[in-house]
């Protein structure tokens, strides 16, 4: 049988991550390739008893269809979380909120459309956008997040301009980074002069280590922005439960879209997830998941400042210092490619995500992302022992390149 693919499917690649996290399931490696949780942090005896208490009084409705929009409890305690007024109903209850990325992308872009993402950006919104065959346009960014006057010059106007800029404000995956307050008023009042939609995702928002992040781009504008969250990083992975908080005028095609996806997202799980968020329980159980995570961080900084003399950026491995959420941004030597580096790594029990794929153009090769969650801190110091055996390794075969010692 001859299948003829449309178009868009020749769009479709495989996750690389998925592709690098194969590779991790081999017998000692240590992997900070995953953007998993950890699992230490799934509360598992609260949802064993919310599994009883949603089948004991509710078993019928739970495992039966329900409405598109989600959950009305469910809803409603998303609605009171957000730190601005929200009303229930512009609550949209995913699939994930990699389901959000997907539906906006099938009600904002047509083929050609421009959209905007940060440099770098998350590697799961390029692959739910480019289906939909837009023309992706990176916005320069620095530690600071998205560059305004790069922004500006680049919407556009006319049947040309941008749909929408996509943007993760809250240690960013895959850098980490978190945008500060006068870069989120001059982006969230740059947007609104010029008309430019803003989606943001937020799934790594409440896992700040010290200082909570600055207010939310969408509470700035909420007419004029797209809010994504999701339940992963706070609860668990396996619920495959987000949420998305539209305009009013935007809500009524995206719960089509979702009718058309999945009728909705399981009802067992949303019944589960709003009984054990009963009585504040997040309130007690995410101070636990960021004393973990930055015990887990403060330990790759230390490897990496014992492994990795501090110098010329040219000569030696640098990196960034996440304030919160999973993930480090590190980059290499001068003339090294983190995508060749990876099978030395992994000759050495270790293994990382290269950062070329997070850019939607010119990727810089050296770049690459560290996961600290997932790893004892034991672990940690013994992979990035193991990542600078294999940066050595590398280094002895450019010639010409002389590492900092």
């Amino acid at each position: 049988m001859n299948w003829t693919l449309a178009k868009r499917a020749e769009k479709m690649n495989p996750s690389v991550i998925r592709e690098i996290l194969k590779v991790t399931e081999k017998p000692g490696i240590i992997s900070f390739a995953g953007g998993l949780p950890s699992p230490k942090t799934f509360p598992i005896r609260e949802f064993a008893a919310a599994c009883d208490k949603v089948l004991r009084d509710d078993g019928q409705a739970a495992l039966q269809y329900a409405a598109s929009e989600g959950y009305g409890p469910l809803r409603e305690m998303v609605a009171a979380n957000l730190p601005w007024k929200v009303d229930p109903a512009q609550v949209l209850i995913t699939t994930g909120s990699q389901q959000g990325l997907d539906l906006v992308a099938k009600i904002l872009i047509d083929t050609g459309s421009r959209i905007l993402v940060e440099t770098p950006t998350y590697l799961g919104a390029l692959q739910a956008f480019t289906p939909m065959e837009p023309e992706v346009v990176s916005v320069a960014s620095d530690d600071d997040g998205v560059d305004v006057g790069d922004l500006t010059a680049k919407v556009g106007t006319g049947a040309g301009k941008a749909r929408f800029l996509y943007v993760l404000p809250n240690f960013q995956n895959p850098t980490g980074r978190t945008m500060n307050e006068a870069r989120r008023a001059a982006l969230s009042a740059a947007a609104a002069t010029a008309g430019l939609p803003l989606l943001e995702d937020n799934p790594y928002g409440d896992l700040w280590f010290d200082t909570p992040p600055p207010q939310p781009l969408t509470a700035r504008n909420p007419d004029g922005g797209v809010y994504l969250g999701s339940f992963s990083k706070v609860l668990a992975p396996g619920l495959r439960l987000g949420f998305m908080v539209a305009p009013k005028a935007l809500y009524p095609k995206l719960l089509q879209a979702k009718q058309a996806a999945d009728l909705h997202s399981p009802s067992f799980n949303q019944r589960m997830a709003a009984e054990v968020m009963k009585g504040g329980f997040l309130d007690r159980h995410v101070p636990m998941i960021r004393a973990l995570y930055k015990s887990q961080r403060d330990a790759m900084l230390q490897a990496l400042a014992h492994e990795f003399p501090s110098g010329n950026p040219d000569t030696t491995l640098t990196w960034n210092t996440p304030a919160g959420g999973m993930f480090l941004w590190a980059r290499l030597p001068k003339g090294m490619s983190a995508v060749d580096l990876l099978p030395l790594a992994v000759d050495q029990g270790v293994a990382f995500v290269p950062g070329t794929p997070f850019y939607a153009s010119h990727g810089d090769p050296r770049t690459l992302r560290l996961s600290f969650v997932t790893s004892s801190v034991d672990e940690i110091h013994r992979g990035v022992a193991s990542l600078a055996k294999a940066i050595q390794s590398y280094a002895a075969t450019l010639p010409g390149l002389a590492l900092a010692a």
